[in-house]
């Protein structure tokens, strides 16, 4: 008598693999139309001038954490390359990389959202949501600001108290630089973590597309921009010590 074959043991391979591989497309197509939004926003405005290298000046620092002006007139407004290099660097930069794995594993630890589970597709799940959240709002920050000159760049103090250094980090928090040179409240930022925030309510497991969520959530984003600020204000200088590099501002140079 032919023995019975016995089933094999059911898996959740697929379905964790099909969930998976449709959060990196969600991923990819937010990147996507981030960036065209990005692009079409730039394109649409002039950019505006280049300002002239001069060697002997301190304040023009050709990487891309820049330097507080020293008056309104030193002040030189975003590019849209400006803006596109700010976009790239603040969604897939090193720093934004690594604060996703952080984010991410966190939330795999407490099981938050708990819909994604604690294993590696819950993981992927977490990162790509954050993913698709920090492309949409930095995309939104930088378009809509061009629209009114508002800078999302950082400007760090050069040789201040540390007590103004955290002011400055805290203003740049909520206010950005204008054509003008002065600084403004960040109106497209509040556009951006808001408006993402609640946007993606839509797409959001149910335990956190709330109006609650989301304003968690926004907070969190200037939370978020806070901790950024501060890395590029005091990071540098740490990293300068460490290395023993001597510092590239003489000690009569200063910020208002």
């Amino acid at each position: 008598m032919r023995k019975k074959e016995r089933p094999l043991p059911k898996t959740n391979a697929r379905p964790c693999l099909s969930t998976l591989a449709a959060v990196m497309r969600s991923a990819a197509i937010y990147c996507l139309l981030a960036c065209t939004l990005l692009i079409c926003a730039g394109a649409q405005l002039p950019d505006a001038p280049e300002p002239k290298k001069d060697p002997g000046d301190l304040y023009n620092m050709e990487h891309y954490i820049h330097v507080v002006p020293r008056s309104p007139a030193e002040y030189h407004p975003a590019t849209a390359n400006n803006r596109f290099g700010w976009f790239v660097r603040s969604t897939v930069g090193p720093r934004s990389l690594a604060a996703g794995f952080v984010s991410a594993g966190y939330g795999t630890a407490v099981n938050n959202p708990h819909e994604y589970g604690t294993h590696w597709t819950g993981f992927a799940q977490r990162y790509g949501m954050r993913l698709t959240g920090i492309s949409t709002g930095n995309a939104m920050e930088a378009g809509i600001g061009a629209i009114w000159g508002e800078d999302p760049r950082y400007f760090h103090t050069v040789h201040d108290a540390f007590g103004d250094r955290v002011k400055n980090v805290v203003d740049l928090t909520f206010r950005a630089y204008h054509p003008d040179g002065e600084r403004y409240p960040a109106y497209a930022r509040y556009m951006a973590i808001f408006g993402n925030n609640f946007l993606s309510n839509a797409w959001r497991v149910p335990s956190e597309a709330d109006w609650q969520h989301a304003m968690t959530r926004s907070a969190e984003g200037f939370g978020g921009r806070f901790v950024s600020n501060a890395f590029s204000e005091f990071v540098p200088i740490i990293w300068r010590k460490v290395l023993g590099k001597p510092d590239r501002y003489p000690s009569s140079a200063h910020n208002p």
